[in-house]
């Protein structure tokens, strides 16, 4: 079963280098405030067109499809898919905005970064006409802030971040992010935090009651010291072996992405604190500047099969916003996976991320600052 590890880093150092993707999307308003849809028409693509002329390369993380996918494509579309690899979003960022031709057709991008490609005017606007399996969404996951309605980017998979622990080392099960940032004495030096920028800042951000996509410097230096102040009862700041950490008993407690948190494991349990969490979506988009937008319409469609999507709630342990799919799914590996049962209703209740732009750099300022010194 893969269990690939991947980051959603915010583009930093695209922004660093003055790669202009900022949005007009407001912080610490309501979901549905953020920035509009911005992308041009569709173009005019031929419905009937033959895909054995075209070909398809994507860009995805590693283990984030199936390993036989090219042949699979080759039996159902008659056409041809070459698979590229990005380990992160920023990686995959820094190429698709460098101005360079890099060939690819379709990215899996997460959604604030979807949003931040069609504000740079690099995204082509879908033609639904072309991806009818859309209709096996849930209506929820036509109802991102990032793209309402699913102009630019169809979601792959989506879930949120919670709290990993375990049951049998902890007196009282946590239910507060504060549980995370003044830990039990149980806890002490037995707690994990993530590295990665929105989601380091995240569990301090709700304690607080403010919203993820805040951009106020009062706000956030208030995050900071509360971050700052959890450092003393830290075991590390750590993205990728949390689950590992856990199993060892290494660690009690972990800030995790839900389809991380090995729930599988006796005595380890995954809870979404009271305060709220996030709404995190991994998308597909196609490029603007592909050579074979048909064929790239197609593979979404093909992916948004029940019984092919459903390989990567299987597969990865992630939820996909995909209805028929979760109902094909495995259901001994559903009831086995507490965060697989939560339902869209459930993930709209997080907050969804959205691109911020230029003040993406005061999160990566944050993390640097206080992640230093550790």
């Amino acid at each position: 079963m893969s269990r690939t590890r991947y980051t959603r880093r915010l583009p930093a150092a695209v922004l660093a280098a003055g790669l202009a993707l900022a949005v007009s999307a407001c912080g610490g308003e309501a979901a549905d405030s953020a920035a509009p849809v911005t992308a041009a028409s569709a173009a005019q693509l031929d419905p009937n067109a033959d895909l054995s002329k075209q070909s398809i390369t994507i860009s995805v993380w590693e283990g984030y499809t199936p390993e036989d996918l090219p042949q699979r494509i080759k039996d159902n579309l008659k056409t041809t898919l070459k698979v590229t690899e990005h380990a992160t979003n920023e990686d995959i960022m820094a190429k698709l905005t460098s101005g360079a031709d890099t060939g690819l057709d379709v990215a899996f991008v997460s959604g604030q970064y979807a949003q931040a490609l069609n504000e740079a005017g690099l995204l082509e606007q879908l033609s639904p006409e072309l991806i009818p399996n859309l209709a096996n969404l849930y209506p929820e996951a036509k109802e991102l802030s990032y793209d309402k309605g699913n102009v630019f980017s169809v979601p792959y998979t989506w879930g949120t971040t919670g709290i990993c622990y375990r049951t049998d080392l902890m007196k009282t099960a946590p239910t507060s992010w504060n549980d995370l940032l003044d830990p039990p004495a149980e806890a002490v030096k037995k707690v994990t935090m993530m590295t990665t920028e929105r989601w380091l800042a995240l569990p301090a951000i709700k304690a607080l009651g403010y919203s993820v996509n805040t951009r106020s410097d009062e706000e956030l230096a208030k995050v900071k010291a509360k971050l700052e102040e959890a450092k003393s009862k830290l075991l590390k700041y750590e993205d990728v072996t949390f689950g590992d950490m856990l199993k060892s008993g290494e660690a009690v407690m972990v800030e995790a992405w839900d389809g991380w948190c090995p729930t599988t494991e006796k005595n380890i349990e995954f809870v979404v604190p009271k305060e709220g969490s996030d709404l995190w979506v991994d998308t597909m988009v196609v490029l603007k500047s592909s050579k074979n937008k048909e064929a790239g319409h197609a593979f979404i469609n093909y992916i948004l099969d029940p019984k092919v999507h459903s390989w990567a709630a299987e597969n990865i342990l992630y939820k996909v916003p995909n209805k028929a799919a979760m109902d094909a799914m495995n259901p001994k590996l559903k009831a086995e996976n507490a965060p697989l049962q939560m339902t869209p209703s459930d993930l709209l209740k997080g907050e969804s991320i959205i691109d911020l732009g230029e003040d993406s750099a005061k999160f990566t300022r944050l993390a640097t600052e206080v992640t230093a010194k550790q």
